[in-house]
């Protein structure tokens, strides 16, 4: 389905259920269906949604520039659009980066929040460097090389020789993005602000996941998310990587509904 979010389509599932909404913000550089295991494992008890990135997926582009504050603003019109006052949102990797500038900024709108395989630090000069190398790559050279070496960094060793039909299907997904989105949404990670210096004042309930093999954002990023925010859970998914969702889903969506358990009642 899809609706209007400030003149753009954005296209979304909604199981529509009448509970406290949970939406989940996907990773770069996929689309909603990342977020397929759990939105079938909630879908019959649960309000959930997920939703494509502008310019990922279905939905079309920001009709102004992309940054991650214009994506976390993207999520409050979009829940406007949705008539949804307050939601528990989670999400992964990209999807954490929107989340804390959102919180930080529309703090009132989120009765919890998950940060999946995520951080709150800015990009130092070298991380950048490589975002924007990878958009000259990817301008001159298109997709294919920049999907392989993505693939070997987002999932696990493990992931790689066992759960090739899950690695076979995340390729299919990010090469079924245009190259513009892809370039567009590394420029917006590559210019993003930190978000650190807010994390002592969120208030509301957080559950931090991580897997144990993330080689891109390791483990002592969430751990660092748990030490600052007052109100915090975390998890350490084992043998899982940056794609724990995915990779180990059935442990994720446990931990996941144990914590949405405690705020929906």
């Amino acid at each position: 389905m899809s609706i209007k979010v400030s003149g753009q389509n954005v296209n979304y599932s909604d199981s529509r259920k009448h509970t406290l909404p949970i939406i989940f913000i996907h990773g770069f550089p996929f689309n909603k269906s990342s977020w397929d295991p759990q939105y079938e494992f909630l879908k019959e008890t649960q309000r959930v949604i997920i939703y494509d990135l502008p310019g990922f997926g279905k939905s079309a582009e920001l009709a102004g520039e992309t940054s991650i504050s214009s994506l976390a603003d993207h999520l409050i019109h979009f829940m406007d659009s949705l008539k949804i006052e307050k939601a528990i949102v989670c999400g992964l990797s990209m999807g954490g980066y929107i989340l804390l500038n959102a919180m930080e900024r529309y703090g009132e709108r989120f009765e919890a929040i998950v940060l999946a395989d995520t951080q709150c630090l800015a990009d130092n000069e070298e991380a950048a460097k490589k975002r924007f190398d990878a958009i000259k790559a990817i301008q001159e050279n298109g997709l294919t090389e920049f999907t392989e070496g993505f693939l070997k960094n987002a999932f696990s060793k493990n992931a790689q020789e066992t759960q090739t039909i899950i690695v076979e299907r995340i390729r299919t997904v990010i090469l079924s993005n245009s190259s513009l989105a892809i370039t567009t949404a590394l420029k917006a990670m590559a210019e993003r602000k930190e978000t650190c210096s807010a994390l002592e004042k969120i208030t509301v309930p957080a559950l931090i996941i991580c897997g144990e093999e993330d080689k891109l954002t390791p483990v002592s990023l969430s751990e660092f998310l748990f030490d600052q925010i007052p109100n915090s859970e975390i998890h350490i998914i084992p043998e899982a990587g940056h794609l724990s969702n995915l990779e180990k889903s059935d442990d994720f969506n446990d931990r996941l509904f144990n914590f949405i358990s405690d705020i929906i009642i």
